[in-house]
């Protein structure tokens, strides 16, 4: 069975899905880009700033599903250009325990939902 995640402390989706699933104890997020919650708006002064909105609207979302970053097994992370992931991974880095932290696998694409330059999904276990 699942249950829908959802709160007003991470952007509303832009298209027929939801911000998150539970199936059991297994959470399931969907991408996350770099919409300001509170204003609607696109965060894209620099990839760090962007990076951070990204990564504080999936902390969001883990916590309306009672999880924290501690909960997550596995990240996928999408880039425009990949010139960037030093700077996308030194703000992922400051979520995480490098020691627990989850496999990942970081992925170059041609473009993503509003141009962004990052997004972020996650699976995390209960």
């Amino acid at each position: 069975m699942k249950k829908i995640i959802k709160t007003d402390k991470a952007p509303a989706p832009i298209g027929p899905y939801n911000q998150a699933i539970l199936s059991g104890n297994t959470l399931y997020t969907s991408g996350q880009i770099a919409i300001n919650p509170a204003t609607g708006e696109l965060v894209l002064d620099n990839i760090s700033d962007e990076t951070k909105q990204v990564m504080e609207n999936l902390k969001a979302v883990l916590a309306a599903a009672e999880m924290t970053f501690e909960n997550v097994v596995k990240t996928s992370i999408f880039i425009s250009d990949m010139h960037n992931f030093g700077a996308i991974n030194a703000v992922y880095a400051t979520y995480f325990d490098e020691e627990t932290a989850p496999a990942r696998e970081t992925v170059e694409v041609a473009n993503l939902p509003k141009f962004v330059n990052v997004e972020i999904s996650m699976i995390a276990v209960k």
